[in-house]
């Protein structure tokens, strides 16, 4: 048993196995909803949602949310829920400093990985990625909420 929230295993799971940035942004949410808006679980979700961006070609839309994240997670010590959090907000960093150059359209998309430092935590996201399965194609549009789910009922009135 572990003390990490498995909403948390598994955006680590979507982050660094599948760069699914839209599901991590999916289910962070969710924690950072139930957690009362925690700082940390928001920097981490806006790092995805800054990736997600990037990778999409909004660069406006990237930099806004990679300098939030920065902004929200610099307080929290290095080493923080399990994770190296110093390392991947440095990686953060050199990213909006591509992107706010003069040249950042032609500043080259990379994925990031966050580099977990906790066994216990190594060992849960383990055990916890053989069961969840990975977004192939990785979604582009959002899954979940009322917009969705009044697009899955006109499509399945359509097929009736």
């Amino acid at each position: 048993m572990n003390s990490y929230e498995p909403l948390y295993i598994d955006y680590l799971i979507y982050f660094n196995r599948d760069q699914d940035y839209f599901e991590c942004h999916e289910v962070l949410e969710e924690l950072w909803l139930k957690c009362d808006r925690d700082s940390f679980y928001k920097g981490m979700l806006q790092i995805a949602v800054g990736l997600y961006h990037f990778r999409n070609g909004n660069l406006r839309g990237a930099r806004m949310m990679l300098q939030s994240a920065v902004e929200l997670l610099e307080p929290y010590p290095s080493i923080t829920q399990g994770i190296e959090l110093e390392r991947i907000v440095k990686e953060v960093r050199e990213l909006l400093e591509g992107l706010t150059d003069a040249n950042s359209d032609s500043f080259p998309y990379r994925d990031l990985t966050i580099v977990i430092q906790d066994e216990v935590l190594i060992q849960a996201v383990n055990l916890r990625s053989q069961h969840v399965k990975p977004n192939i194609p990785q979604r582009r549009s959002p899954t979940r909420g009322r917009i969705y789910e009044e697009k899955m009922r006109a499509l399945q009135q359509k097929q009736q």
